[in-house]
């Protein structure tokens, strides 16, 4: 049985001077010397610095990468497919998780993702990024057209289960958001902080963190208390503990 593979990142730096271990560990986890690597920059929509930046830094790694690029190009469903099949790791950058999901859904990408969780392939990606691979995230998406906007629940692509906060350490509001969204939810929360990641290899997980004070954490409700349970970074874990209510 092929064993699912996920880094989720709660936010990063692309520094080749500084080479992150959440980075090297997802090359590692494609079990190839020079993968292929697919980016995929929808939530920023195409943004061309971005599209550079993360060519450069995942070939000095020793990937070969390739970028789907949705808006700045048109592609048919099959050439989009084609894509996807011909990677080892799909990384999905940072920006807009509801414009993201609403692009990826019009176009059918949803379905072609979902198919490729069960291919072995290592799916990753940092804030929308992260989010994309859960029930639903904690997104600041309002916030393009109105600085003053709310947080807000957008629904992802449900292989993983949970609702996602990134940023948690680092933007105000995030936490406070976060909380007050659990509570109207029956599940966990998943926060990480900038320069953490959940790791997940079929039914195990832990954090990986290219920062020493960077942390990722099992948030939710129980009898109206709230719980912000520390994850484990030394080793590996139980998914069934992850998702369970204490």
């Amino acid at each position: 049985m092929i064993q699912q593979k996920f880094m989720t990142i709660g936010g990063e730096k692309l520094n080749k001077n500084s080479v992150s271990p959440i980075d090297q560990r997802i090359m590692q986890m494609s079990n190839k010397k020079h993968p292929a690597v697919l980016f995929i920059p929808t939530a920023s929509r195409d943004h061309a610095e971005y599209v550079t930046k993360f060519n450069d830094y995942f070939t000095f790694l020793g990937a070969h990468v390739d970028v789907l690029l949705l808006y700045t190009e048109q592609l048919t469903l099959e050439q989009i497919k084609n894509k996807i099949d011909a990677a080892d790791i799909i990384y999905v950058g940072g920006g807009n998780t509801l414009r993201m999901m609403t692009l990826w859904r019009k176009l059918g990408l949803d379905r072609l993702l979902q198919q490729a969780s069960t291919s072995g392939k290592v799916l990753c990606g940092t804030s929308a990024g992260s989010i994309c691979w859960f029930q639903s995230g904690n997104s600041d998406s309002r916030k393009d057209n109105n600085p003053d906007a709310d947080y807000i629940q957008v629904t992802a692509l449900g292989l993983l289960n949970g609702m996602n906060c990134p940023h948690y350490d680092s933007e105000p509001g995030r936490k406070s958001s976060f909380k007050k969204m659990l509570k109207k939810y029956a599940g966990v929360g998943i926060a990480l902080d900038d320069f953490a990641a959940l790791e997940i290899i079929g039914d195990r997980y832990k954090i990986i963190t290219s920062k020493d004070t960077a942390q990722g954490y099992k948030v939710y409700w129980k009898d109206g208390i709230f719980y912000e349970q520390v994850l484990d970074k030394i080793e590996y874990k139980s998914v069934i503990d992850l998702y369970g209510l204490r």
